[in-house]
């Protein structure tokens, strides 16, 4: 089976980049900007709140190894989606959390895991879910953040309950 792909913003694009890159099957993540009006934009611009852009991570999956539902399973986890343009200290509408699907199958599961989810959240999730637009990858800088910097993320939190708990991971 091909390869797909699937874009997710839950905050600063380094942290979601990071949990992606932990999930068995993910063979790619690319942090970069989505959803907005500005064409190849930058990341000064980007904050600059005038492209209408989100922090994003264009990820590549192998669906005989982690399927669409169970990456979206990862994403409820490794967030707040209740939170409206930020995620902890980060604030701003580059910030907000949204699914952008690369195909009417990914738009019905992901509406349909929003509704689901929505029974472990007191408040209202705000995530946004739309068909997939124009991907800009990020600054080479931006690329692996933590990597490169070894610093761990701040606002996000590999969900290795979730991953055992999808069967993605052992259980010790």
């Amino acid at each position: 089976m091909a390869l797909e792909q699937t874009t997710f913003a839950a905050g600063c694009f380094w942290g979601v980049e990071y949990v992606f890159l932990k999930v068995p099957g993910v063979t790619e993540a690319v942090s970069g900007y989505t959803a907005g009006t500005t064409e190849h934009p930058t990341y000064r611009e980007v904050c600059s709140h005038t492209t209408g852009h989100a922090e994003a991570v264009l990820v590549t999956f192998d669906p005989e190894v982690v399927t669409f539902d169970q990456l979206l399973e990862v994403f409820w986890a490794m967030h707040d989606p209740t939170q409206v343009n930020r995620q902890g200290p980060d604030v701003g509408d580059q910030y907000r959390s949204g699914i952008y699907t690369h195909s009417e199958e990914q738009q019905a599961a992901a509406l349909a895991s929003r509704e689901r989810a929505q029974a472990r959240f007191d408040r209202p999730i705000a995530t946004e879910i739309l068909p997939a637009t124009t991907f800009y990858p990020a600054e080479d800088y931006h690329q692996r953040y933590y990597e490169k910097t070894g610093h761990e993320p701040y606002c996000h939190v590999v969900p290795v309950g979730v991953l055992r708990d999808l069967g993605l991971v052992p259980t010790p």
